[in-house]
């Protein structure tokens, strides 16, 4: 059993998992996160979002990595040491920041299905190690079929008004609760930003919960 579905149980204390597609560091959050929460007996709260329209909003037109070369070749770098610690594959992106509104979207309408994780895992491999178009319906599609599911339902439903609309109120709750980048974690109203505090949001996390 999935550690997502393993902890549907109401009881188990929860962990918001604010991430996007395109990010490199939310690639290692979103390769990690299931099994270190289920080792804690943490339930994941999936919240994807649109990173870009933050940015903006802050005065960038694209990443703070390919706006200022030095940082950017910098965390390429550190990338390829994490993901050997980690034992995570890693091949970088031709395109980068690469757009996933329609993975996006399929993410958010299918939150709290137990299969979430392991979508997001698949798009997240097939951007950071395939190199693949993950905004294209054929490798959303892809990512699907691979888990057995009904991609073109799937599909249809992401892409309706309401659900497009759910995306935007989404992303205008991130900025509201005063997200800045991705992966952001919340306990509660603790907020945990980037993937080297993974670990200390579930520790956080599960130890409010022995105390209760």
């Amino acid at each position: 059993m999935s550690g997502t579905a393993a902890f549907a149980d109401s009881r188990a204390p929860d962990i918001e998992f604010w991430f996007d597609f395109g990010s490199n560091y939310s690639y290692l959050s979103v390769m990690r996160i299931e099994a270190l929460a289920a080792a804690r007996g943490v339930r994941v709260r999936w919240r994807p979002f649109l990173l870009g329209p933050i940015f903006r909003d802050l005065g960038f037109d694209n990443s703070p990595f390919v706006l200022q070369k030095e940082k950017g070749a910098y965390v390429w770098k550190d990338m390829e040491r994490q993901c050997r610690k980690y034992g995570i594959a890693l091949t970088r992106p031709s395109i980068f920041p690469r757009a996933a509104l329609l993975a996006t979207r399929v993410a958010l309408l299918c939150a709290d299905r137990e299969w979430i994780a392991a979508y997001c895992r698949e798009i997240m491999q097939l951007n950071f190690v395939h190199d693949r178009d993950i905004g294209s319906m054929d490798v959303v599609s892809e990512a699907l079929g691979k888990l057995d599911l009904s991609a073109r339902e799937i599909i249809a439903e992401a892409q309706s008004d309401a659900n497009k609309q759910r995306l935007r109120e989404q992303t205008e709750m991130a900025a509201a609760r005063g997200i800045f980048g991705a992966p952001t974690f919340f306990v509660g109203s603790e907020m945990f930003w980037g993937n080297d505090r993974l670990d200390d949001a579930l520790d956080f996390c599960a130890s409010i919960a022995a105390r209760e």
